[in-house]
């Protein structure tokens, strides 16, 4: 059996909607954390490719510089993903965490 990356237990989902927001999830994810946890985060963005890109872009682009600056681990997997007829979909996840869950 393949895994898909919605198949990863989600802690929180944010609906991004633009730029700005994608900033607001990148520094909400960090508060709440990466290490521990017992699953992922997902972004719902729409399907429009030029603002899913710029806001996948920002997510990535801030996490790993937030994470930079606080002295974390930045061993982050992501994927990208159709989640339905509106929205593409981000799954986030420490790398420690995806290893322990066994996919």
């Amino acid at each position: 059996m393949e895994f898909h990356p919605s198949q990863i237990p989600i802690i929180k989902t944010y609906d991004v909607k633009d730029t700005k927001s994608a900033s607001d999830s990148a520094i909400d994810m960090i508060k709440i954390g990466f290490e521990g946890q017992k699953g992922g985060f997902k972004v719902l963005m729409p399907k429009e490719e030029k603002l899913a890109k710029r806001i996948g872009l920002t997510v990535t682009s801030e996490l790993n510089f937030m994470l930079r600056k606080q002295k974390q681990e930045r061993n982050l997997r992501y994927w990208t993903y159709h989640h339905d007829q509106k929205s593409y979909a981000i799954v986030l996840i420490s790398a420690n965490v995806f290893d322990s869950l066994g996919f």
